[in-house]
């Protein structure tokens, strides 16, 4: 699909859409509007969080994007829960991480969250979770059934739950059955669709709960739907609700060429009751990490298109022309791009020629790292109605995930590979850093044993 890019204020268009291309596929065009940056404090608050202002980095020695909501995480501090020191035990190197990602403490009121993450109590009703901040005093809890959670140990996930699947077949016919049934369906599996449990959505407890919405409101959501129906390029799904037509979920697939290639990023979308005069809110499901100076940990998305950043005629949200596709390949193009570091607001001036190229490679580096520890919460817990996707997807980039992680620990800078083959020659000041090889190399033992019990193939000949 060809990208027709409107004036985007704090974006280089030959540069940060340009190398997004190979992820919007299909012949209908589109249009990437809006510009991105840290935050702005607008009426329009796109998480249930209370908003977080930038904090410009005025240290030069200081590699953090902002100070009020943490930016890239320090990958060798605090997250030992993906590392191992035995490379022979599989099961064992498995199960730590998944017990360790479990009871892995987040942020102190950041992403409590990640519905698919929480393990609920017996007797409680599956919810979406708000902040204080949201004027929500008599809201009801849905009445919808139970999300299914996996248990801290694989061998218990019930048999309907399908956020992992195990290798221990009673004969191999019954087992090559299954796989092909489950490869059948993410094959086959929709980029738009209508479902009917909301349950675990971000909004579920906002929006026209039980109320009969305005006629003029409802026509606008349906075209809302017709369109993403017809144009949604190959690497969004989205999945919209029949009793809730103020929600819709979108997962987006990281394009090519970016610190985000084949990873799954998860987006919750309310419309309000005066959209589209306003424009739709929209919640990242972080996990608690902050992969991008435009996706908060606390789930708030900046871009001007969603009036949550400042921006000057489109690339604002605009009621009679905006649409909910256009945010979502702009999320996609703009903010999931190949040098996000840029993203922040004066770093393209600030931090020119060497120096800023030196600082967006390590950035890059922190966001690859980010963007495993995202596929790996994706996996153990895909967000309801998209388990087929999840499941195949990894199943059938394993081996490019782990082809990268080999390439970059060899020395290749983070984005130059595309489905596992490094693209073009790379100067030694591109390459690597030695901290961060170190890092993945740690990490990817454990990624082998996840994708191998998802039932990935041919992905222990990447062991070290």
């Amino acid at each position: 699909m060809d990208v027709e890019i409107e004036e985007i204020s704090s974006l280089d268009d030959s540069v940060k859409v340009k190398d997004n291309k190979e992820a919007i596929t299909k012949d209908t065009p589109h249009t990437v509007a809006g510009s991105t940056s840290g935050s702005l404090d607008s009426g329009n608050n796109n998480s249930s969080n209370s908003d977080l202002t930038f904090h410009e980095d005025q240290n030069d020695g200081d590699e953090g994007m902002d100070d009020e909501c943490d930016d890239v995480s320090n990958y060798d501090d605090d997250d030992d829960y993906m590392y191992y020191d035995n490379d022979d035990k599989d099961e064992c190197d498995y199960l730590s991480m998944q017990a360790q990602f479990d009871n892995v403490d987040l942020p102190a009121g950041v992403e409590a969250t990640v519905s698919w993450l929480n393990e609920p109590a017996p007797s409680s009703k599956a919810s979406s979770q708000f902040s204080s901040s949201t004027h929500l005093a008599g809201a009801q809890t849905s009445n919808s059934a139970l999300l299914e959670h996996a248990s801290s140990s694989f061998a218990q996930v019930p048999a309907s739950s399908s956020s992992l699947v195990s290798g221990g077949s009673n004969s191999r016919g019954k087992e090559e059955a299954t796989e092909d049934e489950l490869m059948k369906k993410y094959q086959s599996f929709k980029h738009f669709d209508v479902v009917e449990d909301f349950s675990d959505h971000h909004y579920s407890n906002l929006g026209v709960q039980g109320q009969q919405p305005p006629k003029a409101w409802s026509k606008k959501v349906q075209d809302e739907w017709k369109i993403l129906e017809n144009d949604l390029p190959d690497t969004i799904y989205v999945r919209v609700y029949e009793a809730r037509m103020d929600l819709l979920r979108a997962v987006i697939i990281g394009p090519q060429g970016t610190p985000y290639h084949d990873g799954l990023f998860v987006f919750d979308v309310l419309f309000p009751q005066n959209y589209p005069d306003v424009p739709p809110m929209v919640y990242y499901y972080s996990g608690g990490l902050r992969l991008n100076p435009n996706l908060y940990d606390c789930g708030k998305v900046c871009l001007s298109l969603l009036n949550t950043w400042t921006g000057q005629g489109n690339e604002r949200w605009m009621p009679k022309t905006s649409t909910m596709l256009q945010v979502l390949v702009s999320i996609q193009a703009l903010i999931l791009n190949s040098k996000p570091f840029f993203n922040e607001p004066g770093y393209e001036t600030s931090y020119p020629g060497p120096e800023g190229k030196r600082r967006s490679n390590a950035y890059n580096e922190d966001v690859f790292i980010l963007s495993l520890k995202t596929m790996t919460y994706t996996l153990r817990r895909p967000p309801k109605h998209f388990e087929d996707l999840v499941i195949g997807h990894f199943r059938c980039h394993a081996v490019d995930i782990l082809s990268a992680c080999e390439a970059y620990i060899e020395g290749a800078p983070v984005g130059s590979v595309v489905k596992g083959i490094v693209q073009g020659a790379s100067t030694t000041a591109d390459r690597s850093s030695s901290t961060f090889k170190e890092s993945v190399s740690r990490m990817k033992n454990g990624l082998i044993s996840l994708f191998t019990k998802n039932g990935a193939k041919d992905c222990d000949r990447f062991r070290a």
